[in-house]
């Protein structure tokens, strides 16, 4: 067992900073696209790559899990083991690395927990950085626990949605749900799924760190309602992870993400979309 323990899902450059360098301590650059910085990293940080191999490059759909035994390989691959702790951060804040966080819960890894601010912060503190480096990190011995009900597909949501047993938040942009704009991948319907809550997961962060619990409560209740048990979609199951995120801090636990999220529902199909109030499906 590992002396070092993170005080949560969410620890601070401070945190972070004055632990660096901690023998069951491993750093984790999930950043994708744009927000990744692979020159520069916090020092002996290595890549999550959720654009590459840490999601399944067989599927069709973007950013979904891998299988449990490709995941823990890359855990280990990544010099993980069952007693490291684990800090993932990203160049945007808290985007992709809520993610790489709850991939890790998901696969039955709990000492994990995301960089709030991720670099930006971490840079505005004036900590160092080090260029990428190549160095090979030692095997670790991670092992995957995969937990039923963390990631679900499309035929968990549509239940939720036809029997009100769960909320289904929609963390995408208020344009992209009302269906007002296209959506950035082509061949993808606009709208949202019926019965479905927007909750932007912007609005649960100021100045890219997330807000406090009791704000994120009041945030998530109020598009939740009554409902313990969340789900959460957007895009392509990244920034839903925001959502979770914050419905952990709130107090929630009962929480599920849609890993398809509307990179598989907004395709055209049978599952019911709703676009200026028509339902096509």
């Amino acid at each position: 067992m590992s002396s070092l323990t993170p005080p949560g899902p969410l620890v601070t450059v401070d945190w972070l900073a004055e632990r660096l360098g901690h023998p069951d301590l491993v750093v984790l650059d999930a950043g994708v696209g744009a927000h990744r910085r692979a020159e520069l990293r916090i020092p002996g940080a290595r890549v999550f790559d959720i654009d590459g191999v840490m999601s399944d490059q067989a599927s069709p759909l973007p950013h979904t899990m891998p299988s449990a035994e490709h995941f823990a390989q890359q855990m280990r691959a990544l010099g993980v083991n069952d007693d490291s702790v684990v800090v993932v951060y990203d160049g945007a804040g808290i985007y992709s690395s809520a993610r790489a966080w709850w991939m890790l819960r998901a696969m039955g890894f709990d000492q994990a927990a995301v960089l709030d601010g991720g670099l930006p912060a971490w840079n505005s503190a004036g900590l160092p950085q080090q260029p990428s480096s190549p160095e090979v990190p030692a095997p670790g011995n991670f092992v995957a626990r995969p937990r039923e009900g963390l990631i679900v597909d499309s035929g968990v949501v549509r239940a939720a949605l036809d029997d009100g047993a769960a909320a289904v938040l929609d963390a995408r942009t208020r344009e992209r749900f009302a269906g007002q704009v296209e959506e950035p991948r082509p061949g993808l319907r606009r709208g949202h799924m019926p019965g479905a809550v927007n909750l932007p997961f912007g609005d649960l962060q100021m100045d890219g760190r997330m807000r406090p619990a009791d704000e994120l409560r009041a945030l998530v209740s109020d598009a939740a309602g009554e409902c313990e048990r969340l789900v959460f979609s957007c895009g392509s199951g990244v920034t839903a992870c925001v959502l979770t995120l914050g419905a952990e801090l709130a107090g929630y636990h009962d929480l599920a993400v849609y890993d398809g999220s509307w990179g598989e529902w907004g395709l055209p199909s049978d599952l019911p979309v709703v676009t200026d109030l028509i339902v096509e499906g």
